[in-house]
Parts: C-alpha cells; sequence; structure tokens
C-alpha cells in the first residue's frame, strides 16, 4: 500500500500557475487546500476550483487576504507544505510592488508559526534575474543573478521589481525563521487558454521583450512542465535554493515570431510579416540545477 500523502496548501491557486499546480497534486493523490485571494469578481480558473471542490473530497478551498495574516494561517493548518504563488491578475505598478513584498512576507511569517509545515516552494520569476544595467556585458545569467530594483525601477520594469523584491524578502525571512524553502523561478509561462486566463501577468512579464531577446535572456516553459517541477522540488528533500524553469530561450526571428502567434490576440505582428533573417543571438541563461532536478539527481 502506498504511503499516504500528506496535505499541502497552494496559495494563490486561482492564478494560472497555481491552478495548475493545484491539479498537478490532485492527480498525484495529495490532500489540497487551494487558498484564493479575494476577488472583486470570480474568475474563470475560481469556478472550476469551487467546481472541483465539489466532486473532489481531496480540495479544500479557502478565501483568504495575503494582508491578512491569520486568515493565511486557517488556510495553512494541518499542511506540510506550501506552494506560494503570488501574481496580480490586474498587471503591476509601483503600488502592487509594495503590496506584493508585503504578502511574500506574512505568508512566509505565517508558515513560520504554522508547525506543521516542513517546505515552502516559492514561485518567482526569470524577471528576478535578468534586468540590470550591464546585462549586455555579462557572459551568463544563472541562479546567482539578481535583477538590478533601481534600473527596474528608472525603467519602470514593475513585474521584474516585485518579482525581485517579493522572493529576497521571501529568502530573507525564511533564512531567519530557519524555514526550508525552494524558489522556482519561472520564465515566461505558456500553456492552454493563457492570452484568456493570464493575460496582464503575460504583458507585464514581456515588458523590455526587444531587451531580454537580443541579450538572449528572453525564454519560455510550459505551464505543466513548470507545475511538475514545483512539485518535485517539493517531493526531493535534497531541492536547495532557487531553480531556473525554461523550456526554451528564445533566441531567433523565427522563435520569436512563433511566440507572438502562440501568444495572440495578446500580441499581434503586421500583415504579411515576413522573417528577417536568421541571425541567433547567444542564449545566456544557464540552469545545470534544473537538469539534476528533472533527471532525478537533485
Amino acid at each position: 500500500m502506498d504511503h499516504e500523502k500528506p496535505t499541502v496548501c497552494v496559495l494563490d491557486a486561482s492564478t494560472y500557475v497555481g491552478f495548475w499546480i493545484l491539479k498537478g497534486l490532485l492527480s498525484r493523490g495529495y490532500t489540497v487546500h487551494a487558498a484564493l485571494q479575494k476577488k472583486e469578481t470570480e474568475t474563470e480558473i475560481e469556478k472550476k476550483i469551487k467546481e472541483m471542490e465539489r466532486v473532489d473530497e481531496s480540495l479544500s478551498v479557502f478565501t483568504v487576504d495575503i494582508m491578512d495574516y491569520h486568515g493565511i494561517l486557517v488556510a495553512l493548518k494541518g499542511c506540510s507544505a506550501l506552494f506560494c504563488c503570488l501574481d496580480n491578475p490586474d498587471g503591476y505598478d509601483d503600488m502592487i510592488v509594495d503590496l506584493e513584498v508585503r504578502g511574500a512576507i506574512n505568508v512566509v511569517e505565517a508558515c513560520a508559526q504554522t508547525g506543521s509545515i516542513e517546505k515552502i516552494v516559492f514561485t518567482s520569476s526569470l524577471a528576478a534575474a535578468v534586468w540590470r544595467e550591464n546585462i549586455c556585458s555579462e557572459e551568463d545569467v544563472d541562479e546567482r543573478s539578481w535583477s538590478d530594483q533601481h534600473f527596474c525601477r528608472k525603467m519602470k520594469l514593475w513585474y521584474a521589481l516585485a518579482k525581485t523584491l517579493s522572493e529576497q524578502a521571501a529568502w530573507a525571512l525564511a533564512m531567519d525563521r530557519m524555514l526550508n524553502m525552494v524558489s522556482v523561478n519561472a520564465a515566461l509561462v505558456l500553456g492552454p487558454a493563457v492570452s484568456q486566463q493570464n493575460p496582464r501577468s503575460t504583458m507585464s512579464y514581456l515588458k523590455g521583450a526587444a531587451q531580454m531577446f537580443e541579450n538572449g535572456v528572453l525564454a519560455v516553459v510550459d505551464v505543466s512542465f513548470l507545475a511538475d517541477v514545483h512539485i518535485r522540488a517539493f517531493e526531493d528533500s535534497s531541492t536547495i535554493g532557487r531553480y531556473f524553469c525554461f523550456n526554451q530561450i528564445v533566441n531567433t526571428d523565427e522563435e520569436a515570431v512563433k511566440l507572438a502567434q502562440s501568444l495572440s490576440p495578446l500580441l499581434s505582428l503586421p500583415p504579411k510579416y515576413e522573417c528577417q533573417g536568421s541571425e541567433a543571438y547567444a542564449e545566456r541563461l544557464r540552469t545545470k540545477k534544473l537538469s539534476k532536478l528533472v533527471e532525478g539527481t537533485a
């Protein structure tokens, strides 16, 4: 008989990535607390999760406000792990940056006060690593790299700034509270209905896309693969630190066109657009850690 799997929490399970992590956990036999952030109007994903709760005894839904520390504690009760997937469905500006950072701090502090939490898997972004003034002069960008907050503010890269500061705040608090945490730094997330279900976060990530493309750090990841990496990062006791997560680096004109087409109607190409050449920009992202995790040797 299989060992009974523990209860885990996904917060916010109503984000595009959070929903796919939730589905992956349920398919593997986990009992899941799906914590949904309060919103003015119910989204398509939230409706699906509530429908799933009615037919799946392994799923319990909680509505939380990430500014309400005590509400988070209720969702975490009895859980051995938290998958933290904070994202703002309405896009990013300088005010949202502060809210996401405060939310990340509240969530990690709640984990510290919940005696049952053994591991946090924190969803971050490659945008928290690729942005700084001198990026074109650096050879490699890997898990040791961080985006420069002053550069992000100057260029109004609010999504990148939010992901950088919230991840750094989460790491600082997790280390202070001696919590076991890993982060998964996702590339631009692609998958079914992403243009309809995750439009503003997608466009927020793509601010500065031309510079990322020319510097060899524009990458994409399939949402199903990304969810699987999160679950592997939880299940593998040897995981530590940050993990860049991407399937492909977009570094040719042809690949950029395919990316734009896959994100229609969010992105549109001029009528009768033709690729202008076959130049390939040097790939700059490195992720040996991801390869080891996927191969089961993390």
